[in-house]
C-alpha cells in the first residue's frame, strides 16, 4: 500500500569513520545512508546466511538474561492491542539470548510462526564484544550513543515516533521504513499513552490493512509519507519526533539503532510535561486554555530568550538558560510542589 509513497533521500559514500552528523541534523529530514554498515561482521554474516548470523551472536553472548515479547501464531508479527485495548497481545518473557535464537532457527521455514521480539536490548549489557566490528564510532563526535539491538523474525513495529534522533542499520535481513513528519499526528489516530507495545504510544491503524471508514484521516497522512526497504548494510537516519513504521521482510531479522537527544542528560524528557499537561490544563474550560495557549506561547515555544529578556540578567532566574544545578534546583521545585 506505499507504493506510492515518496521516496526518502538516499546519502551515498557514507562511512562509520565520515559520519555527516551535523549535516543530518540540520536538514532534520530523514536520510538513507547507503551502505554505511556494509563492513559490519554482522552484516557479513547474514549475508552469508540467517545461521552464520545467529552464530555470530552466540559467540559474542555473555550469558545475561534478557527480555523479549512472544506472541502466537496469530499475532502476525505485530506486537499490538487486544481488542478493547486494555491488554497488550503477545507476552513478556524473560531468558537467554542462546535460547531465543534456538527458537527462533526452528521457525525459519514456518509461514505462520510464533512472534519473537528482542527489542531495544543495549549491545553493552549482553553483547560488548559484539562492537568491535559493528559500531559507527559516535564517540569521536563527542556524542553519547550506546547502540541497542533488536532480534526477531517478521515483525512489525507500528508506526511511532521516538523524542531522540536515531540512526538505524539494517544489518541482518531486509526491513520496509514508512516515515511521516511530526504535523500528522492527528492523521495517525495515536492509541493509549499506557499500555504501549514498545514504551511509546502507537497509531492504531493497520498499515497491512487499513479502515478508512473508521480511520479516514489516514489517507491524508498517507499522502505525507515517506518508504523505503533498506537492504542489509543501509542505515537511515530518522529526526527526532518522525513517526516510523518499521516491518521485517524476512524469517530472520537483526537492526541495530544509536539514539541520542539534543539536550543535556540533566533536561528531561518533555513526555514528562506532556502528561502534567493532560492532568493540569486539558480538562479546563476552552476560553482557559485558550488564554494558557497564550502563555506556553509566550514562556516556551516562543524564541527561549523572549520572557526575560526585559529583565536584567540577575533577576531572571528559570527564565534564563538552564544549567545542570538550576535543573537540579527545578526538579526540587517541582517535586515540592506536587508533593503539597
Amino acid at each position: 500500500m506505499f507504493d506510492g509513497a515518496a521516496s526518502v533521500r538516499v546519502m551515498e559514500g557514507c562511512r562509520p569513520d565520515a559520519l555527516p552528523l551535523d549535516a543530518l541534523l540540520e536538514d532534520g529530514l530523514p536520510t538513507v545512508l547507503k551502505g554505511l554498515a556494509r563492513e559490519w561482521t554482522l552484516v557479513g554474516a547474514g549475508l552469508e546466511s540467517a545461521q552464520a548470523a545467529m552464530d555470530l551472536l552466540r559467540a559474542n553472548y555473555n550469558g545475561r538474561p534478557v527480555q523479549y515479547n512472544w506472541g502466537p501464531p496469530e499475532t502476525a508479527g505485530r506486537p499490538f492491542y487486544n481488542d478493547d485495548f486494555t491488554a497488550l497481545n503477545c507476552e513478556v518473557r524473560r531468558g537467554g539470548l542462546d535460547q531465543v535464537l534456538d527458537e527462533l532457527a526452528g521457525y525459519l521455514d514456518d509461514p505462520h510462526p510464533p512472534t519473537y521480539y528482542v527489542a531495544s536490548l543495549l549491545i553493552d549489557y549482553c553483547l560488548p564484544a559484539l562492537r568491535a566490528g559493528n559500531d559507527l564510532g559516535f564517540a569521536a563526535h563527542g556524542v553519547q550513543a550506546p547502540p541497542a539491538i533488536w532480534i526477531g523474525n517478521r515483525v512489525t513495529a507500528s508506526c511511532h515516533y521516538d523524542a531522540p534522533n536515531n540512526i538505524a542499520c539494517c544489518a541482518v535481513g531486509r526491513r520496509r521504513f514508512t516515515l511521516f513528519p511530526p504535523e500528522q499526528i492527528a492523521n495517525l489516530y495515536p492509541g493509549p499513552l499506557e499500555p504501549t507495545p514498545g514504551g511509546q504510544a502507537v497509531t492504531v491503524v493497520d498499515f497491512r490493512n487499513p479502515d478508512f471508514e473508521r480511520h479516514p484521516r489516514f489517507r491524508d497522512a498517507l499522502a505525507a509519507a515517506q518508504s523505503v526497504v533498506l537492504e542489509p548494510g543501509d542505515a537511515i537516519f530518522i529526526p527526532s519526533m518522525w513517526w516510523h513504521h518499521v516491518r521485517g521482510l524476512d524469517p530472520f531479522t537483526v537492526l541495530v539503532n544509536f539514539w541520542w537527544g539534543s539536550m543535556p542528560e540533566w533536561i528531561p524528557t518533555p513526555m514528562h510535561a506532556l502528561y502534567h499537561a493532560l492532568w493540569a490544563i486539558r480538562d479546563r474550560p476552552e476560553r482557559e486554555k485558550r488564554a494558557w495557549r497564550e502563555v506556553f506561547e509566550y514562556y516556551v515555544f516562543g524564541p527561549a530568550e523572549q520572557a526575560g529578556a526585559h529583565l536584567p540578567e540577575a533577576a531572571r532566574n528559570i527564565l534564563g538558560p538552564f544549567d545542570e544545578m538550576g535543573a537540579r534546583k527545578m526538579r526540587a521545585m517541582l517535586i515540592g510542589k506536587l508533593n503539597r
